[in-house]
């Protein structure tokens, strides 16, 4: 028994934790950097004010994950985020390819708890920040309500990855709320007083068919009149959660000390909206539905923006501009809400995509008056159009990862966030994210510890690309159809198509390529064919005589013709992809990008892939073959297809695809680091949209690794991440590697993508 005496008053039960890192906010641009830095040996505290992980991506809120790749509907090939991120979509994809929140929380809480150098603080909210003196933090307080414990939290360094930007706020680092004007920054595409200056908050609602007929009673605050809403037309009864994210409000509040109110208009729109649906008699296929869940709390877009040693802008999304202190990259378009949000009369969204991905400069993760503060998430130094881009949460989650191995680097030696910006510490902090699986676009991996280089690269086969074979379906040519072929630098070999016709025609076929080798927009025409068809089944010649200056992509495209039936091909091969000049209105692609006013964007067509299973490559013959995907690919320093595939791949009928690493003495070998294609094309959203599979296609699932007296030293049954990790209990002395990659079933060559080793 307890029992305590009257007192004038009590303080909680407080208790102390000191840590490398305090990280404030468990969205996944926190738990990003949680990981990110644990990982690499420093001690961590992870504070979450919420029950779960994840932010707006939790069962909370249930908003799908994307970033650079923008649900296939821009012209960024290859342009999912790596690191710790990819690791967590691959396992929900692993897991839960039907795209259940719940299973999604249990990921992320399982990899912050799986880590010993992470403390996890959920249900924690911090309240006051400490400093030392004007410049430096030097400690936080933080209290949970559920085990009624106050906690002080002591670190040296802290990254505030909240949303709202609490410690930021308190700490006095300064900050930003609302739009630039035009003229600060230059940036033509800077909203109007009457667009408004921030974006809104969200809540979404989930149904579910009971089977037989339900009734629905409004609560009293619902919306009553449902055509206060202009675009009330577009609700139906198919369409639920992060589907209806233009369900918004708030922009013209205080999106922090507003939010209770503006989560009170949001809950009157939803339950208006179900009452329309329900009850309206508009909708007699939502008799029998109910509503699952509601959202308890908004999803957040806008609200503070910190101020760094750089603010991102308008131009280094559009213009695409190099950072000599690149950590991270973007590639979600400009998308601008109008502040009215659902009230509005304009479109919920204004999207305005760059030609390909961007830069993202660590001058912009850091505060610039307070000293030890790093910043993460949406609340990283941008401008309030760049953050129309920035703000989404997979470019979110790689920023922290950015911070994340930048605090480890701090902490190693004893230096501050803005002193990684002298030339020899980035250099070593962009070597280190990429070793971790960080993708930095224009920057390779060049590791000096790496005994790869030293040894002899060898390969049982080496895909050559003669022939994606005319074994796939044959479709209408009812919109123009591409297909993306890397080719080194020299003259575009000739080529074959196979096409079927109704009538005789004349089918158009151009050649282009990217004005930028890293792009995939193709922006530049080589040349254009026009060949005659015959009526019936025929093989076509493309007497391409074109010359490339630098390797890189070309597109080789079918024009739209009625009367013209396209071959295709079953084989898929990692760093090959067909794209088609087609619509999605859910990210503003409606074929081409032409705005109509000069808001500092660029007009370009948009050439984007099916989903799979469809999305086959097309038939065709390429003279004398395309030889660019060598097992000297595996140490070239890049980790995904860009302007080549970077990859080593079998030939199809390898029966044992084997890579051999050779060195003239035995080697000590404690570490093998290998990376696998799991299809960076693919966005891999979080929840709402299933997935056809639940291992990439061309994600190597089986291997085995032997020594010099081909001795199995290590064995992976059940692969299905692009990072893989062999740490041996004692060091492996052995004059060679071989890597025994099991084929997969189905029709994509066995590839390996980079293979790492140290002593």
């Amino acid at each position: 028994m307890i029992r305590e005496q009257a007192a004038d008053k009590r303080t909680p039960k407080t208790i102390r934790h000191d840590a490398d890192l305090i990280v404030v906010g468990g969205g996944l641009s926190g738990v990003c950097c949680a990981i990110t830095a644990a990982r690499a040996g420093i001690r961590v505290v992870l504070v979450q004010d919420r029950p779960v992980l994840g932010g707006n991506s939790s069962s909370e809120v249930r908003l799908w994950v994307l970033g650079a790749t923008s649900h296939m509907g821009n012209n960024n090939r290859w342009a999912r985020e790596g690191g710790v991120i990819d690791e967590l979509l691959l396992e929900n994809l692993y897991r839960n390819p039907e795209g259940n929140p719940l299973i999604f929380d249990t990921i992320l809480l399982e990899k912050v708890v799986l880590e010993p150098n992470i403390t996890l603080l959920l249900n924690t909210v911090v309240y006051e920040v400490e400093k030392s003196n004007t410049e430096t933090i030097s400690g936080l307080k933080a209290f949970c309500s559920q085990n009624s414990t106050a906690y002080d939290l002591v670190a040296p360094l802290f990254c505030d990855a909240s949303g709202d930007g609490i410690v930021g706020f308190q700490a006095g680092a300064a900050f930003r709320m609302g739009a630039e004007r035009q003229d600060e920054f230059g940036e033509k595409f800077a909203p109007t007083e009457e667009y408004g200056e921030l974006l809104g908050h969200s809540l979404y609602f989930y149904t579910k068919d009971t089977g037989r007929p339900v009734r629905f009673v409004p609560p009293a605050y619902a919306l009553d009149d449902i055509t206060k809403i202009p675009r009330y037309k577009r609700f139906n009864a198919q369409e639920y959660g992060c589907q209806l994210w233009w369900i918004e409000y708030g922009g013209r509040l205080d999106t922090v000390h507003d939010t209770e109110t503006i989560k009170w208009e949001l809950w009157k729109v939803v339950y208006g909206v179900w009452n329309y649906i329900k009850n309206s008699g508009q909708f007699p296929e939502a008799e029998t539905m109910t509503l699952e869940w509601v959202g308890q709390i908004p999803g957040k877009r806008e609200s503070r923006r910190f101020e760094g040693d750089y603010m991102l802008r308008q131009q280094d999304v559009v213009e695409q501009r190099t950072h000599p202190d690149a950590v991270a990259f973007g590639g979600w378009s400009i998308d601008l809400h109008p502040a009215d949000g659902i009230f509005s009369e304009k479109p919920g969204c204004n999207q305005w995509h760059s030609k390909g991905i961007y830069q993202i400069p660590y001058r912009s993760l850091y505060s610039h008056n307070i000293k030890n503060l790093f910043l993460a998430g949406r609340i990283i130094s941008a401008s309030h159009v760049a953050f129309g881009s920035s703000r989404v949460m997979a470019t979110s989650a790689h920023v922290g990862q950015a911070v994340g191995m930048a605090s480890v680097l701090s902490t190693r030696n004893h230096l501050l966030p803005r002193d990684l910006t002298e030339p020899t510490h980035m250099h070593v902090l962009q070597q280190e994210l990429l070793k971790a699986g960080q993708h930095i676009p224009g920057i390779n991996l060049q590791d000096d510890d790496d005994l790869v280089h030293q040894a002899k690269v060898s390969a049982s086969s080496e895909f050559v690309l003669s022939e994606l074979p005319p074994d796939g379906p044959l479709l209408p040519l009812t919109s123009s159809a591409a297909q993306m072929l890397p080719l080194p630098v020299g003259y575009v070999p000739q080529m074959t198509a196979f096409v079927t016709a109704d009538q005789d025609t004349t089918l158009t076929v151009e050649l282009r390529r990217s004005s930028k080798p890293l792009n995939h927009t193709p922006d530049v025409t080589l040349e254009t064919l026009s060949i005659p068809v015959r009526k019936g089944k025929q093989e076509l010649n493309l007497p391409f005589t074109s010359q490339l200056s630098e390797p890189q992509y070309v597109f080789v495209m079918f024009i739209k013709n009625e009367h013209i039936h396209l071959q295709y091909s079953q084989m898929r091969v990692t760093g090959v992809l067909s794209v088609f000049n087609k619509i999605n209105p859910a990210v503003s692609n409606y074929g081409k990008q032409e705005p109509t006013e000069d808001i500092g964007v660029d007009t370009f067509e948009f050439w984007c892939p099916e989903r799979r299973p469809a999305g086959h490559n097309i038939a065709l013959r390429v003279q004398s073959g395309i030889r660019l995907f060598s097992p000297a690919n595996v140490r070239n320093g890049v980790q995904r297809p860009t302007n080549q595939p970077n990859a080593w791949v079998a030939k199809v009928d390898d029966a044992n695809p084997t890579l051999t690493l050779s060195w003239l003495t035995r080697q000590k070998i404690s570490r093998v680091e290998l990376r696998f294609d799991t299809d960076f094309d693919h966005p891999l959203e979080t929840v709402i949209m299933t997935h056809p599979e639940t291992v990439g296609p061309f994600c190597v699932q089986e291997y085995v690794i032997c020594n010099d007296q081909q001795e199995r030293i290590f064995h992976q049954p059940h692969n299905h991440q692009t990072s893989n990790t062999i740490r041996f209990d004692q060091p492996i002395e052995t004059s060679s590697l071989t890597i025994h990659l099991k084929k997969n079933d189905g029709l994509a060559p066995a590839s390996l993508m980079e293979i790492r080793c140290y002593s």
